[in-house]
């Protein structure tokens, strides 16, 4: 791996005699914390560790972009939990009107975006009702935007799914605010973009997906340079003992049925492809400048350690944890701190509780969609960008019933096929890649596939 320069930069909000710095180092997008004493050169020493309640100066101000969705959620459930140190402010809801007005009369955000003038101007109408004022609607691709980029905001959660959230993740990084993120298609779509912003404005990204979560905190145990590889582990969904003669047949209904994680339709299908692994490769890749093939992937059925990092020496970290994403949420938004989770005590894990733990390698036979991705991975650019957008329109068509679930990883590689490893310059042309491989997709799904509206 390239050994990169040094780049510090002061963290919000921190007692400026006790400047907290984050370090880019070894070619890895990983912020190493290091604490810098203003008075060191004078050859002062170094004062005592701060207490716990002495390190709160101020409360950390949130954007939440996808706030009525589960991470959005989950979000506003550790602010619940820790108020002394996390505060929404500016709120990014979709199309949920009714959420998003529960959240406007609970939280009280300075600004909430919406989906449409239409559903702003019912969200006004329904504060206005209520007796509640002082928070700004705006709506679309803009008012997203302006919610991830309010001056007041010192961090901002990137949960917005699809290739919706792109442009104000991408605005939020140019606008210095360090991101949670939880918005897959950012980094398989146009990682190489959102990565490059994040280096030239300093800004921390860390990961809220619970695999790259786990990575990040293994990390810290070494350095980038003396990593050999990393591991993402895979429940291995509702098929990873389906006889492949099956496969042909399997239902909507069927795939739906995740043994281990209550999560969104196309998600949920995307596990028991195993595409959402093949993503999460793709992000793995540009997070930690990894190329694929040190990013490997594991069976785990247990869901138990959701990640590991294997270093040169041999040594193998493994980060174990609840499976509830409100603990990679907590540790993001606490980083570089780690928070007593006494107020969620479900957050706790029990060790007792573990019988066994089992590890597999996935057959690419049965899970064709984890190899398309390793492929996309290694040509980059517009396969990346192709890979994600022929995968969504592919689910649909599954959900639909106009396409067999093994329809799924044939048209994506169709597409694949017709695709460049062109590499896009701006988030314009990665979202103008993104609507040629939808259309293309439903091309191919129409030519193959009948009963199709095209």
């Amino acid at each position: 791996m390239p050994h990169s320069s040094v780049q510090l930069f002061r963290d919000k909000g921190w007692d400026e005699s006790r400047s907290h710095l984050r370090v880019f180092l070894s070619g890895t997008n990983i912020p190493h914390p290091t604490l810098c004493d203003k008075t060191a050169k004078d050859g002062a020493p170094d004062p005592p560790p701060l207490a716990q309640s002495e390190k709160i100066e101020v409360v950390k101000k949130l954007a939440i972009l996808g706030s009525t969705g589960s991470i959005g959620t989950s979000t506003l459930s550790i602010c619940e939990s820790f108020p002394d140190r996390y505060l929404p402010i500016a709120l990014a809801a979709g199309r949920n009107v009714d959420v998003a007005f529960a959240q406007c009369v609970r939280w009280r955000p300075q600004v909430i975006s919406i989906a449409t003038e239409e559903l702003a101007a019912d969200l006004q109408q329904r504060l206005a009702a209520a007796g509640v004022t002082g928070i700004e609607i705006v709506y679309g691709t803009e008012g997203t935007v302006q919610v991830a980029t309010l001056p007041e905001v010192d961090f901002v959660v990137s949960a917005i799914v699809g290739v919706a959230g792109m442009d104000a993740t991408y605005a939020a990084i140019k606008a210095g605010k360090t991101i949670g993120l939880a918005n897959k298609e950012c980094l398989v779509a146009a990682g190489e973009l959102i990565i490059a912003a994040a280096k030239e404005h300093n800004v921390a990204l860390l990961p809220i997906d619970s695999e790259h979560n786990a990575v990040h905190q293994c990390m810290r145990g070494g350095e980038a340079r003396e990593v050999r590889q990393i591991w993402l582990t895979a429940s291995g969904g509702p098929f990873r003992n389906t006889p492949l003669a099956d496969f042909e047949h399997i239902t909507p209904a069927q795939a739906l049925k995740h043994p281990t994680w209550v999560m969104g339709q196309r998600i949920t299908i995307d596990s028991a492809t195993m595409m959402n692994k093949g993503f999460e490769v793709i992000e793995a890749c540009r997070l930690f400048s990894l190329p694929p093939a040190q990013v490997r992937t594991t069976i785990h059925p247990q869901s138990t350690v959701h990640s590991m990092v294997e270093f040169i020496d041999g040594s193998i970290l493994a980060q174990i944890s609840v499976t509830d994403m409100r603990l990679p949420i907590l540790y993001a938004l606490a980083y570089p701190e780690r928070v007593d989770s006494v107020a969620a005590p479900e957050l706790q894990f029990d060790l007792t509780s573990l019988s066994h733990l089992d590890f597999s390698v996935p057959n690419l036979d049965r899970f064709p969609c984890l190899r398309l991705a390793y492929e996309a991975a290694e040509t980059g650019g517009e396969a990346c960008i192709a890979l994600n957008a022929a995968d969504e329109i592919a689910v649909a068509a599954f959900l639909e019933g106009h396409i067999p679930f093994l329809g799924i990883p044939r048209t994506i590689e169709k597409v694949l096929q017709q695709t460049s490893g062109r590499r896009p310059s701006s988030i314009k042309e990665v979202l103008e890649a993104d609507l040629a491989a939808r259309a293309c997709a439903r091309d191919v799904i129409a030519t193959h596939y009948s009963g199709v509206l095209r």
